[in-house]
């Protein structure tokens, strides 16, 4: 069992930046991929960015460029970067943490972006 707590997130302006953490309650190093999704009100969720144990990474189309997904493993914890944010970026974002059995999220953090 994981538990995963976001925190970082807030109002900020467009192009503006915000870094999202994510602690989990033990060690992320047998965990594989590590990722953000985020869901606007009606909206699916969708996946942001992820990074494996490797360092690999995958960007949703709508963040390359803006958004940078990183791991610190020695310290249990998953950021996201996000620069250049625009209105659209507004949503409820979760980390998640793929073990393997199952996925993992945490509770979100609300992300909004003022124009």
């Amino acid at each position: 069992q994981v538990q995963l707590v976001e925190s970082g997130g807030g109002l900020v302006q467009a192009g503006g930046s915000l870094r999202l953490s994510c602690a989990a309650s033990k060690s992320i190093f047998s965990i594989n991929t590590m990722g953000w999704y985020r869901q606007a009100p009606g909206k699916q969720r969708d996946l942001v960015a992820a990074i494996t144990k490797g360092g690999s990474t995958n960007y949703a189309d709508s963040v390359k460029g803006r958004f940078t997904i990183s791991r610190d493993n020695a310290k249990n914890t998953v950021y996201l970067q996000m620069n250049s944010l625009k209105p659209d970026d507004t949503a409820v974002y979760y980390c998640t943490a793929d073990s393997s059995v199952r996925r993992y999220w945490g509770q979100g953090t609300q992300v909004t972006v003022s124009s």
